[in-house]
């Protein structure tokens, strides 16, 4: 598999397949089996999943990353420009870890949850549009009216989901749904 082929499932998959690689080499396993084995990889639920493309607007689905550190992984992965969807229980976060990727790489921001102070707080100052939205339906609509052909929509909230979820996989799911229904 070619470095380029890895690097459009993300940075944080290339990164595991360079690390999950070396210990079959170690071991002499043929490349083409490491090889084959790259290629029946299969995307891993609400984890930089594409959930569709609308006038070539790429919907990703990243609700796993409930931390700084995922997020920053998500967005540092992305080429396109990015209308991102963050927030939930905040947890006294220091966002200032995701303000040089989020001064290059975001159009515009979209806040979902019940307090979304702050979010504000960290990012009001960028000068960068920002939303707020109490139901995901609100976010995807207002995210999708925010963006351009070309740009990539990215829910990554950096934040917990229990202020309007049950838990991460309820809140993917919630997104794929109101993706679906643009």
């Amino acid at each position: 598999m070619t470095f380029e082929a890895l690097a459009k499932q993300g940075q944080t998959t290339v990164y595991h397949s360079l690390v999950a690689s070396i210990g079959p080499k170690i071991r002499d396993i043929r490349k083409q089996f490491i090889k084959e084995s790259f290629f029946g990889f299969e995307q891993v639920e609400h984890r930089l999943e594409t959930v569709a493309v609308i006038k070539d607007m790429e919907f990703i689905n990243d609700s796993h990353s409930s931390t700084l550190n995922a997020t920053w992984f998500a967005l540092e992965s992305i080429s396109r420009p990015i209308i991102w969807i963050l927030g939930g229980v905040e947890s006294g976060n220091d966002y200032s870890m995701l303000r040089h990727l989020v001064r290059t790489k975001v159009k515009g921001m979209v806040c979902l949850g019940l307090d979304t102070t702050r979010l504000h707080e960290a990012f009001d100052e960028l000068n960068i549009p920002i939303i707020d939205a109490l139901t995901m339906d609100e976010a995807v609509e207002a995210a999708y009216y925010m963006g351009n052909n070309g740009d990539a929509v990215l829910l990554s909230p950096a934040c917990p989901s229990f202020d309007l979820f049950d838990d991460y996989e309820e809140r993917g799911k919630a997104f794929r749904k109101a993706v679906k229904n643009l």
